[in-house]
């Protein structure tokens, strides 16, 4: 059966969970996700985890993201975004490059922001997005989020202005360019979004989807599952220890400083990411074939 991680170069007009459909129909594999949703209008990467690799996909959504995204200023739309209906159209300053790049330095770091009612957050037990096609707006609370790098880029060809975009999990791009419009005041709304890096890999790594489905052999893209951990140092462990790691016990690990680390056995197979506190290793999550006894 397959296992490892595929990226995808996620197309337009495609759900992050279209695309997981669609790869289990050409992997003929149930166990299939993604590891960061990109709304249907995004393209770019999008991390997917198949067979065993899915019990990776926890540590993948909580990775930095980074985007290249277009905004257009004097409009606000419902969705925050091209897509959706306008409320209001304002005069745009006379150097709008200019006017948002003095206002970057406000959106950089820590910052709490509103998520938009076009989204999957849950208030009461229902999605925002639901209440959103009622009509019905709701009450908010500001979520805390980080941008770490924040850079005006030259203006798209439609003269759209350009920002790329490193952030923490959790942030709305096209809420940030709302947010940028409305200190402005001429408001604003993103007109484009493309997914560069997300969990460490880049659009390089990147296969069209086009592509994959007229592939003979689509496993020949599957990164192994370490490739998401390759942050995190490696250690090897011996066959006592590796005996008690496949049995979920804690092994002995003296001398191994304190950490979290990439657990190998002897042969090279990746088993676990494991944790040290300078004596004694734990395991956080396996990643190791259960061999399944025949009964007698």
């Amino acid at each position: 059966m397959p296992d490892g991680i595929l990226i995808i170069d996620k197309p337009s007009n495609w759900t992050s969970m279209d695309v997981c459909a669609k790869l289990r129909g050409i992997f003929h594999e149930k166990r299939i996700g993604h590891g960061g949703t990109l709304d249907p209008m995004a393209t770019g990467v999008l991390p997917v985890f198949i067979g065993r690799a899915t019990r990776a996909v926890e540590f993948a959504e909580k990775s930095d993201k980074e985007y290249v995204a277009s905004l257009r200023l004097g409009q606000v739309t419902d969705t925050q975004d091209s897509t959706g209906t306008v409320l209001e159209e304002h005069p745009v300053p006379a150097a709008p490059a200019a006017a948002v790049a003095a206002l970057l330095p406000h959106f950089t770091g820590t910052i709490d922001q509103i998520p938009p009612m076009y989204s999957a957050i849950k208030i009461h037990g229902q999605k925002l997005y639901q209440l959103a096609r009622k009509g019905r707006e709701v009450e908010r609370p500001a979520r805390q989020i980080t941008i770490r790098e924040l850079e005006l880029l030259e203006p798209a060809p439609t003269g759209d202005l350009r920002l790329r975009i490193r952030c923490s999990k959790g942030t709305y791009v096209r809420t940030l360019c709302h947010d940028i419009g409305q200190a402005l005041g001429c408001g604003a709304v993103m007109t484009n979004l493309r997914r560069t890096m997300a969990c460490g890999f880049t659009l390089e790594q990147a296969v069209p989807l086009k592509q994959l489905s007229s592939c003979a052999t689509p496993s020949a893209f599957l990164l192994p599952t370490e490739s998401l951990f390759l942050d995190y140092p490696k250690t090897v462990l011996s066959p006592a220890a590796e005996k008690k790691v496949r049995n979920g016990a804690a092994a002995p690990c003296c001398g191994l400083p304190s950490g979290d680390y990439r657990a190998y056995s002897q042969s090279g197979a990746f088993l676990a990411l494991c944790r040290s506190d300078g004596t004694t290793l734990t395991t956080i999550k396996s990643f190791f074939q259960v061999e399944m006894q025949q009964s007698r």
